[in-house]
């Protein structure tokens, strides 16, 4: 099925290659020893791609399990049917713990007091809690701070309405900063030492994510990994073993052509006057902007694809409409597709570069493309 056809009466469209999440995955899984169970982290719209779509192809391509990040967007896993297990990554608030407990979820626990407020929510509902413990090995954030990780690690192992499923920590620069993250998973082994065996059977230990990977030790402890943007086809980081396992950007980014106009030399460009065309223009309004997801900070910086040539964008992006020059592209016609992230003809926007344009990080540029933006789902494996 063709994702093009689906997408003909769209302004501004992601297509997401549904065969090249497939390949992705089982790329991972090969390199990733047996015993090793894949958490599949589809928080945040799954990364931009469309939680429930991708969430369903990820089950068919073999992912163990779910992340999420809150209750809300672990429900919308419950509600188009998905049993599996899932883990909400950040802290849950008290009110939520009803629905957390209700819905089956894995809670994470940050303090002694999160434990003691899920203990006592379920023990209210007659239930039994599922619990990962989250400990702060210096990302300094979420978690448990390793020096008092003791006390709240006693609590969930005596607590009889608490089935203690986890224990994991998150590196903060495991992408750029090799010695730090050996330094946090130095404090996390030595953590799990005081912790008994018996104590540590049936639990998932994981502290990697899709850029831990590159440092990650098939001899530790470690059962799970995290894997979120290498799923998607972004590797976190150019080192060695991601780039080994090739993968492919499963999502590209599209508008629409909606007005052609040519421009005398002088002519200011959009808000701020921020570009003054020093020749005369033929200019393309494509329908596309930062209410879609194109930033701002792209503005006289960035190009758009058309007709598979770089055409470079013209003054400030607006939050409808982006103005690029086409005057190299004289067969520029209203209802042509500009591509803003992907391939078109022989060329290609990476996310990489449209990073660079747009001062952000991979994960953001997927994150902020709005829900008005269509997601159209491409079945056919090419």
């Amino acid at each position: 099925m063709s994702a093009s056809s689906n997408a003909s009466a769209a302004r501004a469209w992601v297509e997401i290659d549904l065969p090249a999440i497939d390949r992705n995955v089982g790329r991972i899984k090969q390199a990733l020893p047996p015993r090793v169970r894949y958490v599949a982290v589809v928080k945040a719209n799954a990364y931009g791609h469309g939680m429930p779509e991708v969430a369903t192809r990820l089950l068919q391509a073999g992912v163990d399990c779910f992340a999420v990040a809150n209750v809300a967007e672990a429900a919308l896993l419950r509600e188009v049917g998905h049993d599996a297990d899932v883990l909400l990554l950040s802290p849950t608030l008290p009110t939520e713990l009803p629905r957390a407990l209700a819905l089956g979820l894995d809670v994470t626990l940050n303090s002694l007091a999160e434990a003691q407020a899920l203990a006592a929510a379920a023990a209210k509902a007659g239930l039994t809690a599922r619990a990962h413990i989250k400990v702060d090995t210096g990302m300094g954030r979420a978690g448990v701070w390793h020096e008092q990780a003791a006390e709240l690690i006693a609590f969930v192992r005596s607590s009889p309405n608490i089935a203690w499923r986890g224990i994991y920590t998150h590196f903060s620069d495991a992408d750029s900063d090799a010695a730090y993250t050996a330094g946090q998973r130095a404090i996390f082994l030595k953590l799990l030492e005081l912790i008994p065996a018996s104590g540590r059977a049936g639990l998932l230990i994981h502290a990697d994510n899709s850029a831990g990977l590159e440092s990650f030790s098939a001899s530790a402890p470690f059962n799970a990994v995290r894997v979120g943007l290498m799923q998607y086809g972004l590797p976190p980081s150019a080192g060695s073993f991601l780039a080994s396992l090739r993968p492919e950007p499963a999502l590209s980014f599209h508008a629409r052509v909606v007005l052609v106009k040519d421009l005398p030399a002088g002519t200011a460009v959009s808000y701020n006057r921020t570009k003054t065309l020093t020749r005369p223009t033929r200019v393309a309004i494509v329908a596309v902007g930062y209410g879609d997801g194109v930033p701002t900070a792209a503005s006289n910086r960035g190009f758009f694809l058309l007709r598979g040539r770089r055409c470079p964008i013209l003054g400030r992006v607006t939050m409808d409409q982006t103005i690029v020059d086409v005057t190299d592209v004289p067969a520029a016609a209203v209802g042509d597709i500009a591509t803003i992230l992907g391939a078109q003809g022989a060329d290609r926007i990476t996310v990489a570069e449209f990073c660079a344009w747009s001062d952000c990080i991979p994960w953001e540029a997927l994150c902020t493309l709005t829900q008005r933006v269509q997601r159209v789902y491409r079945t056919d494996r090419t």
